[in-house]
C-alpha cells in the first residue's frame, strides 16, 4: 500500500510539474505588450540619465519601479496558467504611465 502511496504521488507530481510548463504562456500578447513596454521604458531610463536628464538616484527609483512592475506581471502570469487578463494588463499600463510621466523630469 505504502508503495502505491509513493508512485501515485510521484507520477502525480511528474504530470503536474509537466502540466505547469504546458500552459506557462511566456510570449501571450498581453504579457507581451507589457513588457514590450517596461523594456523601453528601462531604455529611456538608461538615455535620460546618460544624458543628464535625470540623476543616478532618480534613475535608480524609476528602474525599481519598473522591477516591481515586472515581477507583479510574473506573480500575476503565474496565478493565471501563464498570461494575465485584460484588467491586469489595464492596470500594469495605468502603473507604467504613472512612472513613464516621472522620466526626464
Amino acid at each position: 500500500m505504502k508503495k502505491l502511496a509513493i508512485t501515485a504521488s510521484l507520477l502525480g507530481a511528474i504530470f503536474g510539474t509537466s502540466y505547469a510548463q504546458d500552459t506557462w504562456q511566456k510570449d501571450h500578447p498581453r504579457r507581451t505588450q507589457v513588457n514590450q513596454r517596461l523594456n523601453n521604458q528601462n531604455k529611456r531610463i538608461n538615455k535620460e540619465e546618460k544624458e543628464g536628464e535625470i540623476s543616478k538616484g532618480q534613475a535608480a527609483k524609476l528602474h525599481k519601479n519598473d522591477h516591481k512592475m515586472r515581477q507583479e506581471e510574473r506573480d500575476m502570469a503565474s496565478q493565471n496558467h501563464g498570461h494575465i487578463t485584460k484588467q491586469e494588463q489595464k492596470t500594469l499600463n495605468q502603473q507604467e504611465n504613472k512612472n513613464s510621466r516621472k522620466i526626464g523630469k
